[in-house]
C-alpha cells in the first residue's frame, strides 16, 4: 500500500485552526464510549495524563507500565521547569511569543499549526496542574512564580524547585491512579511493548513481555496509543533513565509507522562531566541554572589553575561575549556547541579538559546563599553528592551530553501516525520541537498531548472507523506473538563471549563520535560502515545468560541494544541525507563564517520520514514539505 503523508493541517487563521477542528470531529455518545477499549503504552506525563483522561470520558482504558510504577517514569528526571504563556510577569509574552520563540527555536524545521496548538494549551496546563495541586513556587504575594530559560527573552518558565518533572508526574499520577481505583483504567506494571498488532491495516493490539514471569501476552483494543520516550539512550552514556529505550518506536516503525527526524538529538550543555568508563548514565544539572550561574573558561590554553585563582580578567565568559542580547541563555544547541568549541580549543578545565564552570559566585553575592538555595538547593545537593565538591564555594563543571530526542514516529495533527489507529504522543513522536527543543517544553508537549489533544482526536478516529470487536484469538495476534518468542529465542541461542553492555558501549561511542554534536560527511559514512559490524557481532558473539521464563534483565537489556544496533543505522542514514545545519543537527560543511548552524531551506525545508523496508535494506524517505506562513524563515541569531 502507498503511504501518504497527509498532515491533516485545519484550514483558516492559525489561531482558530484547533477551535476549528475540534468543532468539525466527529464526537464518540457518553454512553457509547465504555465499548471502545484504548490502549496506552506508558506512563510518564504523556502516558500518564491520556490514560486518566481518556478514563475519565468513560473508555475503558489499558495502561501499560515498564517500570514496577508510574512514579518512576523517566518523566520524573525533568528538573527546570514547564513553559506557559500565561505573561504573569507582564514583560511582553504572549501565546504567539511563545509560538515563535518554539519555532525559531527548533530552526524552522516544526509544522507551524501543531506549535501554535502547543502555545495555545500551555495556558490550560498551568490550571489543570494547579488544581491538582502541584506544588509551583509562588512570589511573596502568593502569585506562581516564572523564570528563564534558554531561548526567550521573557520569564513564562513555571518551576517546582528543581523537581518540577516529578511534581507534574505526581499530579498525572493522582488523575491515573483515581481512575483505576474507578476501574476505568486498569494497570499493568512491569511490561514491556514488543509488537503492535494490525489486523486489516489498523492497529488493534500489543504484544508484551510480563518482566516479572517471563510469559509472552496479547491485548486487543480498538486502538492503540504509544507514549513511550525517546531513544538518547542509543548514545549509551545520556541524561536518560538506564531503561529508557527506542523498543516501542522501532517495533511500530518495523509494522509500517514511519519514523521521522531520527537524526534530530538534543545535545544538554548542562551535564556533569563523564568520571569514568565505569558509568551507565549522566546526571543532568537543569538548564534553570544559567538564570544565575556565568558559564566561563580560562582565556589561556592549557591553564590548570584552580578557579579562585583565574583572575577576572583571564577568564572567558564566552556566552555573554559573543551573545549579548541572550548571554548565558542562549538555546541548548547553541550554548553546547560553544562548551565543545571551547574545550577542542584546549581551554577546558577539570581533569579531562572536557568541561567549563558554571559559576554562582556573581549571583551569591548578589542575592545571598539563602536565596540561591531556595531556587536551586537541591541541584547543589545533588551535584555535591556525586562530584564532592560544594558549588556554593567552587564553581560547577558542565559538559554537554545526550539528553532529548525531537524525532520519532511521524504523526499528523491529531497525533495519528502513518498506521491508522496508532496514536503517538510526547517525545515517542517526532513533535513540535523541530531540530532544537527549547528548555521547559518537553513537560508542556507532553502534558498538552495527553489533557488536551488525544481525548478529542481520539474520539473522531473511532467515530469515523468500522471496528470490528476482536479477540487475542485473532491469527494476527498468533503471528506477532510467535515473532517475539522467536526473537526472545534467538537472543538466548547466539552463548557468546561479549557482554551486552560492551557492545551497547562500544555503539555509544560510535554515535557520540560521529553523529554527536557535530557531524561531518566523513565521519557519517564511517559510522555506517561499522554500525552494521556492530551489528554482526552482536549476533554471533553476545552472551544473554539466563532464560526467558522469568525475571531477567539481561534479556530486556538485550532485546533494547539489539533494536539500537538497527535504529541507529536509521539515525545517521538520516544524518548524511540532511546536508545542512539546523538546530542541534550541526553539519561542519554547512556553517556560517561565524561557526553558526546554516540551514538549506531550498533543499531540505521538510520532515524527513522514513519507511522499513527490512534491516540492512535502504529505507524510503517520504518528505512532509514545511509551510512557514506566520513565520518568516530567516538565519536564527541570538546575538
Amino acid at each position: 500500500m502507498a503511504i501518504t503523508l497527509d498532515p491533516k493541517v485545519p484550514s483558516g487563521p492559525i489561531a482558530e485552526k484547533w477551535d476549528r477542528h475540534k468543532f468539525a470531529m466527529k464526537l464518540v455518545n457518553p454512553a457509547n464510549k465504555r465499548k471502545y477499549t484504548i490502549i496506552v503504552v506508558g506512563t510518564g506525563l504523556a502516558g500518564a495524563s491520556a490514560a486518566a483522561s481518556l478514563g475519565e470520558l468513560g473508555y475503558n482504558v489499558l495502561n501499560f507500565c515498564i517500570q514496577d510504577s508510574p512514579r518512576r517514569a523517566h518523566s520524573i528526571a525533568a528538573q527546570g521547569g514547564i513553559n506557559a504563556a500565561k505573561n504573569y510577569q507582564n514583560d511582553g509574552d504572549s501565546v504567539y511569543r511563545l509560538f515563535y520563540d518554539t519555532v525559531k527555536g527548533g530552526d524552522y524545521r516544526s509544522r507551524e499549526a501543531n506549535v501554535y496548538r502547543l502555545a495555545q494549551l500551555s495556558v490550560n496546563i498551568i490550571d489543570q496542574c494547579v488544581a491538582q495541586g502541584v506544588p509551583f513556587a509562588r512570589e511573596y504575594g502568593g502569585l506562581l512564580d516564572n523564570r528563564s530559560f534558554g531561548g526567550a527573552q521573557v520569564s513564562r518558565t513555571f518551576y517546582a524547585r528543581g523537581q518540577t518533572g516529578q511534581q507534574l508526574l505526581l499530579g498525572a499520577y493522582q488523575s491515573l491512579m483515581r481512575q483505576v481505583q474507578q476501574k476505568a483504567v486498569r494497570l499493568f506494571p512491569r511490561r514491556e511493548m514488543l509488537d503492535v498488532v494490525l489486523v486489516d491495516g489498523k492497529a488493534r493490539g500489543i504484544v508484551i513481555r510480563n518482566l516479572m514471569t517471563g510469559a509472552i501476552e496479547k491485548y486487543a483494543g480498538d486502538a492503540v496509543i504509544l507514549a513511550t520516550g525517546g531513544y538518547g539512550t542509543a548514545y549509551y552514556l545520556s541524561t536518560n533513565a538506564v531503561n529508557s529505550n527506542v523498543t516501542a518506536a522501532w517495533r511500530a516503525h518495523k509494522r509500517g509507522a514511519l519514523f521521522a527526524n531520527p537524526c534530530f538529538t538534543q545535545i544538554h550543555p548542562t551535564c556533569i562531566p563523564v568520571s569514568g568508563p565505569h558509568q551507565s548514565k549522566l546526571t543532568l544539572m537543569s538548564e534553570s541554572l544559567r538564570n544565575d550561574g556565568r558559564v566561563w573558561v580560562p582565556k589561556n590554553k592549557g591553564d590548570r589553575r584552580p578557579p579562585d585563582q583565574i583572575p577576572e580578567d583571564e577568564r572567558d565568559y564566552y556566552l555573554e561575549r559573543k551573545y549579548p542580547s541572550f548571554g548565558n541563555l542562549v538555546p541548548r544547541d547553541v550554548a553546547s556547541r560553544n562548551a565543545k568549541q571551547a574545550c577542542d580549543d584546549g581551554r577546558g578545565v577539570g581533569e579531562s579538559g572536557l568541561a567549563v564552570y558554571l559559576d554562582f559566585k556573581d549571583a551569591i553575592g548578589r542575592i545571598g546563599v539563602d536565596s540561591i538555595k531556595e531556587k536551586y538547593g537541591n541541584l547543589f545537593q545533588m551535584y555535591q553528592k556525586i562530584t564532592d565538591e560544594d558549588p556554593y564555594k567552587v564553581p560547577m563543571r558542565i559538559y554537554p551530553a545526550m539528553h532529548y530526542a525531537m524525532g520519532g514516529l511521524w504523526v499528523d495533527y491529531n497525533l495519528m501516525s502513518t498506521i491508522p489507529g496508532l496514536h503517538v504522543l510526547g517525545e515517542a513522536n517526532f513533535s513540535d520541537h523541530g531540530a532544537n527543543r527549547l528548555g521547559a517544553s518537553a513537560l508542556m508537549q507532553g502534558l498538552a498531548d495527553g489533557y488536551f489533544v488525544i481525548p478529542y482526536t481520539i474520539g473522531d478516529y473511532l467515530a469515523a472507523n468500522p471496528l470490528p470487536k476482536l479477540t487475542i484469538e485473532h491469527d494476527a495476534f498468533k503471528e506477532a506473538a510467535d515473532n517475539v518468542q522467536k526473537r526472545i529465542d534467538t537472543l538466548l541461542s547466539v552463548k557468546g563471549a561479549k557482554t551486552i553492555r560492551s557492545i551497547h558501549r562500544e555503539l555509544g561511542a560510535v554515535l557520540w563520535d560521529d553523529v554527536g554534536m557535530s557531524r561531518n560527511e566523513a565521519g557519517l559514512r564511517r559510522a555506517l560502515e561499522r554500525i552494521p559490524k556492530l551489528r554482526d557481532d552482536f549476533w554471533h558473539n553476545v552472551s544473554v545468560p539466563g532464560t526467558p521464563d522469568n525475571l531477567n534483565q539481561s534479556l530486556e537489556y538485550a532485546g533494547r541494544v539489539a533494536d539500537y544496533l538497527e535504529f541507529a543505522e536509521l539515525l545517521t542514514l538520516d544524518a548524511l541525507n540532511r546536508r545542512e545545519s539546523c538546530g542541534g543537527h550541526f553539519r561542519e560543511e554547512s556553517q556560517t563564517p561565524e561557526n553558526e548552524a546554516l540551514r538549506d531551506d531550498a533543499n531540505y525545508s521538510y520532515a524527513a520520514a522514513w519507511e522499513f523496508k527490512g534491516v540492512g535494506k535502504a529505507p524510503e524517505l517520504h518528505k512532509e514539505p514545511l509551510v512557514f506562513d506566520e513565520v518568516h524563515l530567516t538565519q536564527r541569531s541570538y546575538k
